[in-house]
């Protein structure tokens, strides 16, 4: 077996992993490792929760020399604000021994702080596109130090509508750089953006694309309605003693903040919620208290939720489906199932529902397993706006009467024909006037 010794990583590197209680590389970080200290780009495939981060924060960290310059030599772009601070984190923990400077920027917090930081000299840059080309717009960044480009969930990215500004950030940067890619799934449009901007780039997949983890167990329930799956939800929490750590997924914020205000009564002290309405210290709580085990129940959108690790999950549980991309739900899953240990992933399946099942159940090659709802469970009949049917009423337009045109021009009505005189005070002064009027003449 493979241990961290047998890498060429310095000491220093060698003393910050045995401090955080790692030895053995994952096969993602095995693989990717002598392809980045090549010099070649890189493109990596690999789920989450496979160790993508430390795939190219070893490699990077391992060429990286002291330096007095001020603008960067790595730039390390993620779609939101939680994956900058949780790349952060990492470079803090494998850099213990190390003289690098870092630090991340993002949308929400202060301008001004970030910019004096990036001022004060960096070697390592984390951003969100958004900062980034803030940043940049006001000269207090420059790119042309930039060595290394690392794009972290760059589908996500582009999901998220940031496509002009990464392609704004690849034209300005350096041409003789390294390119690094970690994904856990590639679009169409992800190819044509390694195509365009990447040079003979080396894959490095850990597995077939789509392919979810073996010692992930998934169950699914077939479930009518909103209120329905809350009594679900509910009963899971009350009876199911495993339920120690669960990654709840939503379609939106509204749902979110919906389930707490279902379960709040009795389950308050253990449910944190996170989405975009939140403030950044709400958010940062919300997913501390989670992963310090203080909450059991985490309800999260995709976007805020994508890129996070988040240790020891014992289950994910998509209270929403995704939408539209069988892949959402392959990252979803890969939250639980980490570092060896068995993961179980809970599906909550509507009517509406069937078709992205079908579709996720084709990519994987595999069939969830459906359960019965449990007898004690309530089966609501009540629905949601969202869930009311559509009706239109036959009777709207049925004793409606038929007015015959007169042209466009025909003469007003006797009621029409009436001035406007500008309303009662306008008329009493006109009154006053006229009145003053006649008495001059007198």
């Amino acid at each position: 077996m493979t241990t961290f010794k047998d890498l060429n990583l310095s000491k220093q590197l060698l003393n910050a992993l045995t401090d955080i209680g790692f030895d053995t590389p994952t096969p993602i970080q095995e693989k990717a490792f002598p392809v980045i200290m090549s010099g070649k780009d890189v493109v990596g495939i690999a789920q989450t929760g496979t160790g993508k981060t430390f795939s190219y924060l070893l490699p990077i960290l391992r060429q990286i020399t002291f330096s007095e310059q001020r603008h960067p030599r790595v730039l390390i772009v993620v779609p939101t604000r939680e994956l900058v601070m949780q790349v952060v984190g990492e470079i803090e923990k494998l850099s213990k021994y190390m003289n690098v400077r870092f630090t991340g920027v993002y949308g929400g917090g202060n301008i001004n702080i970030q910019k004096q930081k990036v001022y004060d000299g960096l070697d390592i840059l984390v951003a969100t596109p958004g900062r980034l080309i803030d940043l940049t717009l006001s000269r207090t960044l420059q790119f042309n130090g930039i060595q290394k480009l690392v794009i972290d969930e760059v589908d996500e990215m582009l999901n998220l509508g940031f496509r002009a500004q990464l392609i704004k950030i690849l034209d300005i940067l350096p041409e003789k750089r390294q390119n690094l890619m970690f994904s856990a799934t590639l679009n169409e449009d992800v190819e044509m953006m390694i195509e365009n901007y990447f040079t003979k780039p080396v894959y490095v997949e850990l597995i077939t694309r789509g392919t979810p983890l073996e010692k992930i167990i998934q169950h699914a329930y077939h479930v009518p309605n909103f209120y329905t799956k809350v009594n679900l939800l509910e009963n899971l929490l009350q009876t199911d003693t495993e339920f120690k750590k669960v990654l709840v997924f939503v379609k939106n914020k509204k749902i979110a903040d919906e389930i707490f205000k279902s379960l709040e009564t009795e389950f308050a002290s253990e449910i944190g919620v996170i989405h975009s309405n939140k403030t950044q210290p709400q958010r940062f709580n919300a997913v501390k208290q989670f992963d310090e085990g203080t909450h059991k129940l985490l309800v999260a959108t995709d976007v805020i939720a994508r890129g996070l690790d988040l240790k020891d999950v014992t289950h994910v549980l998509n209270f929403d489906m995704p939408l539209k991309d069988p892949n959402s739900y392959i990252h979803r899953i890969g939250r639980t199932g980490r570092a060896d240990k068995t993961g179980i992933s809970v599906s909550f399946i509507t009517k509406a529902d069937l078709e992205i099942q079908k579709a996720i159940e084709t990519l994987m090659n595999k069939k969830m397993t459906v359960l019965e709802i449990p007898e004690s469970v309530e089966i609501s009949i009540n629905l949601t706006q969202e869930e009311k049917p559509v009706t239109r009423d036959k009777n709207l337009n049925k004793n409606k009467k038929l007015v015959k045109p007169t042209g466009a021009f025909h003469e007003k009505s006797d009621k029409n024909k009436k001035v406007n005189l500008g309303g009662a005070r306008k008329r009493e002064n006109q009154k006053r006037i006229a009145e003053r009027k006649s008495k001059r003449q007198f």
